[in-house]
């Protein structure tokens, strides 16, 4: 009898804890989901020229790989370089984009971050020329929502040399 009354407790327990990581796992996805929505607003936002800066935390930090820029920038240093950029430049995203759930580096756990990988081809306004430039982002976002922590990996650098 008592075999049978741990076997129950030890059931009950299991159960409990699976429910609540089920609630968490779909918790986690909910949020990855409306991350990605606001992630292909400000793609769609970027390729009209118009970004929609709302979407970014008053603390966002963007890390890149851009030659000579400082290590991080904040979203007064981007807003001027994107400035200087639309002056020059034309973009179009190629294809459809992939959103792929990010993880929490210190536990490897989904936390609703969203990366991807995608294709822009950039246009140089005054001579035509057109390069395909591959890209890898990832952005974290805030409680409310807002992207707080983007990095960027592509050769932006010698890409856009290369239209020059």
């Amino acid at each position: 009898m008592k075999k049978l009354i741990y076997l129950t407790l030890i059931s009950i327990l299991i159960l409990a804890c699976n429910s609540e990581l089920k609630n968490k796992k779909s918790d986690i996805n909910e949020t990855f989901l409306k991350n990605s929505e606001t992630m292909q607003a400000l793609f769609e936002s970027f390729a009209a020229e118009a970004v929609d800066y709302s979407r970014f935390s008053e603390d966002v930090v963007f890390k890149g790989t851009i030659l000579n820029s400082p290590d991080s920038l904040n979203l007064d240093q981007v807003k001027e370089i994107h400035k200087g950029f639309f002056a020059k430049y034309d973009v179009k995203h190629l294809g459809k984009f992939n959103y792929l759930q990010g993880v929490n580096p210190d536990t490897g756990h989904a936390d609703g971050s969203v990366r991807m990988y995608y294709n822009m081809e950039v246009t140089n306004s005054s001579n035509g020329k057109s390069i395909v430039i591959p890209i890898y982002e990832s952005f974290d976002f805030d409680n409310e929502g807002k992207a707080i922590y983007v990095q960027w990996y592509s050769d932006w650098t010698a890409s856009l040399e290369s239209i020059e």
